[in-house]
């Protein structure tokens, strides 16, 4: 009996096998959407995203709504949550590619049986890389709070002044060597890849965030240009993800990243000089 049903088992899993880059689309299309869907309601936050978007005001000059928000441990995990599932949402798209390139590539060596979990544990460590990141972006939300420079209610900058430093900053680093560095390992996964992938359970997690990491230093500023538009504003989360996946996945177009540079730096500099305008 058991000689009789151990064909039609590995034939089962020989199929299992051959769809699993299937596997990994479907498993980081989930991904992308709950964490679209739990940024778009804003579980546990007073608002939702889309309201928040219907209220965002002009640049540096949000909407003012009665009362502070209180921090607290709670909240602060809550706010950490928001910014960790939206990072989820916005980058993991564009990693999709390596993700999928990770998996092929395991399937033709000789861990082709746990292709499909290293390349879900590949994903995970690349989202902890992000999970750093969104610990600093809480942080500093408390931070420009606790200083009067963001209205805690609706979580973006309320200074016009301020709001043109982070997109001048932004600018500058867009046209910076250190940008351009990390850029050219998230355009070239084959050749991070096979630089730097590892075996087993432990080095599909270390390859994913060090791959996390090159992304991370190439995309920081932008995510901060989110206290500028509003954090939970899903024109800004929409536009800069769809920004973000431009940059990586057209390469040809070299002009892209220092045109949005030079345009950002000007946008931030009309931001500031217009405070200086006189109002008659």
């Amino acid at each position: 009996m058991t000689s009789e049903n151990e064909p039609a088992s590995a034939g089962a899993i020989d199929r299992v096998l051959r769809h699993d880059r299937l596997i990994v689309l479907l498993s980081v299309l989930a991904v992308v959407l709950g964490a679209a869907w739990y940024t778009t309601v804003g579980i546990g936050m007073n608002m939702s995203a889309v309201d928040m978007t219907r209220m965002a005001g002009p640049i540096g000059e949000p909407m003012t709504m009665a009362g502070q928000t209180a921090w607290s441990l709670p909240y602060a995990i809550l706010i950490f949550l928001m910014w960790w599932v939206m990072m989820v949402a916005m980058m993991t798209p564009s990693a999709a590619p390596t993700v999928l390139l990770y998996t092929a590539i395991k399937r033709m060596g000789p861990e082709k049986a746990r292709s499909a979990v290293l390349s879900m544990v590949f994903l995970s460590g690349y989202l902890v890389t992000w999970a750093a990141f969104s610990a600093l972006a809480t942080g500093a939300q408390w931070g420009l709070e606790q200083a009067g420079l963001s209205d805690g209610p609706m979580m973006t900058i309320r200074s016009r002044t301020f709001a043109g430093i982070i997109l001048l900053a932004a600018g500058l680093y867009q046209l910076s060597s250190l940008k351009t560095a990390c850029l050219r390992h998230c355009r070239n996964p084959a050749h991070f890849l096979a630089d730097h992938s590892r075996p087993g359970a432990v080095g599909a997690f270390r390859t994913g965030a060090l791959h996390g990491a090159y992304c991370l230093g190439c995309c920081w500023a932008l995510m901060l240009l989110l206290f500028v538009g509003g954090v939970m504003n899903l024109y800004w989360i929409v536009g800069i993800a769809v920004y973000v996946a431009l940059e990586k996945l057209i390469p040809h177009a070299r002009w892209l990243v220092p045109l949005t540079g030079i345009a950002l730096i000007v946008f931030g500099a009309w931001l500031i000089a217009g405070l200086s305008i006189p109002v008659t």
